[in-house]
C-alpha cells in the first residue's frame, strides 16, 4: 500500500472517531431525515419536543402529515410564533411541506414534533422509536436521541415547560398551547 493511501485511510479514521456520537440520519426515498432528537424531561412531564432536519432530494416537493410513537399518547407537528409579546404554539394540522431540492429544519422556537402526554420520562442517552409519516414518501422508524438539558444557552420552550411540568413563563414571554392534552 502506498504512503498516500495509508496517510488517506489515517486522515478518514481520524475524522470518524471526531464526529459527535450524536448525528445519525435515516433515508427514505428521496428524503433524508437528520439528527432526529428530543431534550431529557423531568418525571411526570406531560409534554416533549422534538427535533430533526429533513432534506428532500428529490423532484417533487413531499410533506410531512404526521407521526407516531409509543412513549406519547399523540404526535403532532406544531409552529411556534410570537403573536402580541406572546409566544403562540399551535398545531399545523396539514402537515409541513418538504420543498423539492430544499430542507426544512424542525428546532426550538419554530415548527417541532409535540409529544403529548408522554407516558415515560424521557433521559439523556435513551433512544425513543419515532414513525415519520409524509404524504408521498410513506412511513419510516427512525431513532430519536434524547439529549442533556441545556440550561441558560437553550431557547427551547419545551425545556422551560417540562422542568415545571405546566406552562413556560420567561418575563413578559408566555407560551399559548393551543392544543387541547
Amino acid at each position: 500500500m502506498s504512503f498516500i493511501k495509508i496517510a488517506a485511510f489515517a486522515l478518514l479514521a481520524t475524522l470518524i472517531q471526531t464526529l459527535p456520537s450524536t448525528a445519525h440520519s435515516f433515508t427514505l426515498g428521496d428524503l433524508v431525515i437528520d439528527h432526529p432528537y428530543a431534550r431529557a424531561t423531568p418525571p411526570n412531564a406531560k409534554v416533549a419536543g422534538g427535533y430533526l432536519t429533513i432534506t428532500n432530494n428529490g423532484e417533487e416537493a413531499d410533506r410531512i402529515i404526521g407521526a407516531s410513537t409509543e412513549f406519547a399518547e399523540r404526535v403532532e407537528i406544531h409552529k411556534m410564533a410570537m403573536e402580541n409579546d406572546v409566544m403562540k404554539m399551535s398545531p399545523v394540522p396539514e402537515g409541513l411541506e418538504i420543498p423539492a431540492g430544499g430542507s426544512v429544519e424542525l428546532k426550538p422556537g419554530s415548527f417541532h414534533l409535540m409529544f403529548m402526554s408522554i407516558s415515560t420520562q424521557l433521559n439523556e442517552g435513551d433512544v425513543q422509536k419515532v414513525t415519520l409519516e409524509f404524504e408521498k414518501a410513506g412511513k419510516v422508524e427512525v431513532e430519536l436521541n434524547v439529549e442533556g438539558f441545556r440550561r441558560g444557552g437553550s431557547h427551547d420552550m419545551h425545556d422551560k415547560e417540562s422542568m415545571s411540568g405546566d406552562k413556560a413563563m420567561d418575563g413578559d414571554m408566555k407560551m399559548d398551547h393551543k392544543a387541547a392534552e
